[in-house]
């Protein structure tokens, strides 16, 4: 069932086209990354789809009766009522409801029967709206949120940015709407609630278009990508890893044919010019109609060209001590809670480490504690090697001023440097023309997170600390400034949730989670394989523990024997983090104390049967389960065998069709270019069908595997 069309959509600002001829569709459980790089409009067709915005031509056709949620990268919430009234608030029935029972609640203090009459019936009436079941859920995803059921009572207005961001998309999550719309929505998420966040994605029964930076998410959510250039749109059934790949195999294969029509124009060209008005006049003259009749292919357009253009190059700098920095015993405390205490930390000389953990447990404090930048009554010392040129980049960009120009931040750093020479530093940057003359305070995140590096990039240094420094930048600005750091030969300390980008980069990681500070030998991807070895043993373990009728508990240090995975050095005197799975169920079976509604006896689940009750109803669900699901199997096992026999044929006809683009058109340039669209169109669904085999075989081998461990 088609959720979404859109048709030949086009948009722009005066005479300026932002984007134009835009077509496409999602289907009902399709998930689409839409991808660009920063100022190319994604956000711009994103509210052109949720109707905020009128296109310039086109149409945004809706499916009647859809429901459309719109997380804003601007994190719009009215500053009204508690958090848990803006979770409900696309439920206004049910909040309703539930505002009218606690005030009933309050009223029936006084024994009346009227008030308790009103009461009960109000009672029902928000059990039978299904109130209960939506508090249930809305509990469950503002956990995975960082919301505490405390925090459901506080007003939304003293929520900080973060708390807001995820807030709003909380909101739309509990709507489950048909038709979902993200910009940017890991922006203000760990890697935790990210790893959350894909996993429900993946369980949407509705239609997704996702705007996002965040590669590794984008790979995990959408297997389709949608690319939004200023004269062309692509659309490919491949995850974002698979589109990079593919798409520049396209713009190579209609380069090559754009520039050989572009040679068969000149020879064509030149011949009539020769000959118009010798014995071949009449070759000429046919040859200028057929030239005049000819369809053009232009050349391709390619959207990450110009994005492509950044530069983070660093200064020469002197060479530091090998010994870097060594903290003893940091601590720190904010708002009466303690972060973290005795924290120990030797830094190298070319180390790159990575400060991960859950939002709220002290990373930026602990970065701050490293450059020397703590508060007062923070704990502990760092002791500084020699020879240091430190640079600090803060994720909120407190550096920029936002009354003065681009070019007056830089010279703010380099008054020797006049406006021309810093102009032309800035194009490095991508700021072109009269981008540099702007103010700070008309600038997206994305220009100013590229303005902030490049004050950063001004002077030598040798030792860099970074707080989330990907937050705003594109996907190529991203990979780099990836690219930079792995050959920086000074020492780096980083803050990120960008997992893509800590692979990348980092040499040690120092997580932070619940007090404790663990640092792991190895980058990110050790550490995150670390983790989920933990989780295996850990749920091993629990499985152990019930089929032996023993409770769940104890037994950490044998579920790391189990596991093999090596043990983080301690950082702090406090325990090894907890699994993640562990967290998550935690979560999940969080009850809120203290709520005004709570749930009758009618809407609890049911008891366990009685012991001995029920065995052959058992016996016979589990028979019809198992037939069940030994014709899935078979089901899929026919589909690989006809997918097999479909990629053959079409990796066969490919061939074909290749050895025929190669070949010279004879000046039928327009049967050339339709063959080329034929080609690209069968080697789309033969990747398709490829993406889906893998797929299959996948679940049928670990449904295999299962069987033969049972």
């Amino acid at each position: 069932m088609t959720v979404l069309q859109v048709a030949d959509l086009s948009f722009g600002y005066g005479a300026d086209k932002l984007f134009q001829g835009i077509t496409f569709s999602l289907e009902q459980g399709q998930r689409a990354a839409l991808v660009a790089p920063n100022g190319a409009g994604k956000s711009t067709l994103l509210r052109l789809v949720a109707r905020e915005l009128t296109p310039d031509t086109g149409s945004v056709v809706i499916r009647k009766g859809i429901r459309v949620a719109y997380f804003r990268q601007s994190h719009e919430l009215h500053a009204e009522g508690t958090v848990l009234d803006a979770f409900l608030s696309g439920f206004s029935e049910v909040l309703e409801l539930r505002h009218a029972l606690t005030a009933a609640q309050h009223a029936a203090a006084s024994g009346s029967e009227a008030d308790l009459a009103r009461l009960s019936d109000l009672t029902d009436r928000y059990h039978i709206a299904g109130g209960d079941d939506l508090e249930r859920r809305v509990e469950i995803i503002a956990a995975h949120l960082g919301f505490t059921p405390a925090d459901m009572d506080r007003p939304v207005a003293s929520l900080s940015g973060g708390e807001r961001g995820r807030l709003q998309l909380g909101v739309v999550l509990a709507i489950e709407p048909d038709l979902l719309l993200l910009d940017e929505p890991t922006n203000h998420l760990d890697i935790e609630t990210i790893t959350w966040l894909e996993k429900h994605l993946a369980g949407l029964a509705g239609a997704l278009l996702c705007v996002s930076h965040d590669r590794a998410f984008l790979d995990a959510v959408c297997p389709n990508t949608m690319e939004l250039g200023h004269r062309s749109f692509r659309a490919y059934p491949l995850k974002y890893s698979d589109y990079a790949v593919a798409r520049e195999e396209d713009l190579a294969r209609e380069r090559e044919l754009a520039e050989r029509q572009e040679a068969f124009v000149a020879k064509t060209e030149d011949f009539i010019r020769r000959n118009i008005a010798g014995q071949k006049t009449k070759q000429a003259q046919s040859r200028r109609k057929m030239l005049e009749k000819l369809e053009t292919i232009d050349r391709p357009e390619d959207v990450w060209a110009v994005a492509e253009k950044v530069r983070f190059r660093f200064a020469p700098a002197p060479r530091s001590g090998d010994i870097v920095l060594d903290a003893r015993g940091l601590g720190a405390s904010r708002g009466g809670r303690a972060l973290f205490s005795g924290v120990d930390l030797l830094l190298r000389r070319g180390d790159r480490v990575g400060v991960v953990g859950p939002n709220g447990t002290g990373k930026s404090t602990l970065l701050k504690l490293l450059a020397g930048a703590g508060a007062p009554d923070d704990a502990g010392e760092v002791r500084r090697g020699t020879n240091l040129c430190q640079g600090y980049f803060d994720q909120h960009l407190g550096s920029l001023d936002p009354s003065k120009t681009a070019v007056e931040e830089i010279r703010s750093v380099r008054a020797d440097m006049n406006v021309d020479a810093t102009r032309q530093y800035l194009s490095r940057f991508r700021f072109y023309g009269d981008d540099a003359l702007r103010k700070v305070q008309g600038f997206s995140g994305g220009e100013r997170s590229r303005l902030a590096l490049a004050k950063l990039l001004l002077e030598p240094r040798n030792l860099l600390f970074l707080d989330e420094p990907t937050n705003h930048l594109d996907i190529p600005a991203a990979e780099i400034l990836e690219e930079a750091l792995t050959g920086f030969e000074g020492t780096v300390v980083l803050v990120s949730h960008d997992r893509r980008f800590l692979e990348q980069v980092t040499t040690r990681i120092v997580a932070v989670r619940e007090g404790s500070v663990d640092v792991y030998p190895g980058g990110f991807r050790d550490y995150r394989d670390n983790l989920e070895k933990l989780a295996a043993a850990a749920a091993a373990r629990e499985a152990d523990e019930r089929d032996a009728g023993r409770g769940p508990g104890g037994g950490g240090r044998g579920a790391q024997k189990a596991a093999g995975a090596p043990a983080p050095q301690k950082a702090a005197g406090a325990p090894a983090p907890r699994d993640e799975a562990a967290r998550g169920a935690a979560a999940d079976r969080g009850a809120k104390p203290g709520r005004a509604v709570r749930r009758s006896g009618a809407t609890m689940p049911p008891p366990p049967d009685e012991a001995g009750a029920g065995d052959a109803a058992a016996r016979k669900r589990a028979f019809e389960n198992d037939k069940a699901a030994a014709r899935a199997a078979e089901r899929k096992r026919k589909r690989v065998k006809e997918l097999e026999a479909e990629i053959a044929a079409g990796e066969a006809k490919l061939a074909a069709m290749r050895e025929e683009l190669k070949k010279d058109p004879g000046g039928d340039w327009a049967k050339l270019a339709e063959k080329a669209r034929e080609e690209q169109a069968l080697a789309k669904r033969v990747d398709a069908a490829m993406t889906e085999w893998m797929a299959l075989s996948e679940e049928l081998g670990a449904s295999a595997a299962a069987g033969s461990g049972a």
